[in-house]
């Protein structure tokens, strides 16, 4: 592969998945939002010449998005690497939209969650099956559906003080 056809996948991936790239880098940071997509970014840049088409684009860069994610919280400490990604700098400035009040809230709420119930809110937003969870977090189907059903009481619980109180 080419570096021209590996930057036309990395821009085609962008252009239709950055969303999926933010709530990830949103629910694994409350700062260092650069930081952490930028490390994403250099994963999935490394990373094309390896995909194989045999699981679908979103799962791909989801898997690799929340493993870099996880990975990243745990050193606690921003990204220090040599690698700068200059040849696509244009593809990561475009479209970034001012987010809603509430949106970012939740994002808040769901940083505050445990690893794998923040990866299940995160598909969950995303519209994954159960199924298509299971497969990637490695848990039982019915285990994402009680989890999917605690999260959802959580958030509305916590949801009501934020509307009441405007927190």
């Amino acid at each position: 592969m080419t570096e021209k056809e590996q930057l036309d996948i990395l821009e085609e991936w962008l252009k239709l998945h950055r969303g999926l790239l933010f709530k990830v880098v949103g629910a694994y940071t409350i700062e260092d939002h650069d930081d952490l997509f930028q490390e994403i970014m250099i994963q999935v840049w490394n990373s094309i010449p390896a995909f194989r088409g045999e699981s679908a684009v979103t799962t791909w860069l989801y898997r690799i998005a929340l493993n870099t994610a996880i990975k990243w919280t745990k050193k606690e400490k921003k990204y220090t690497g040599s690698e700068t990604l200059d040849k696509v700098q244009h593809v990561l400035q475009e479209n970034q939209e001012q987010a809603d009040e509430r949106l970012g809230w939740l994002y808040k709420e769901i940083y505050k969650l445990d690893q794998i119930d923040r990866s299940i809110a995160l598909l969950l937003l995303e519209g994954f099956s159960y199924k298509e969870m299971s497969a990637m977090l490695g848990v039982s189907e019915s285990n994402v559906g009680v989890k999917i059903n605690r999260i959802k009481k959580q958030l509305i619980a916590k949801s009501k003080n934020y509307e009441n109180h405007g927190i």
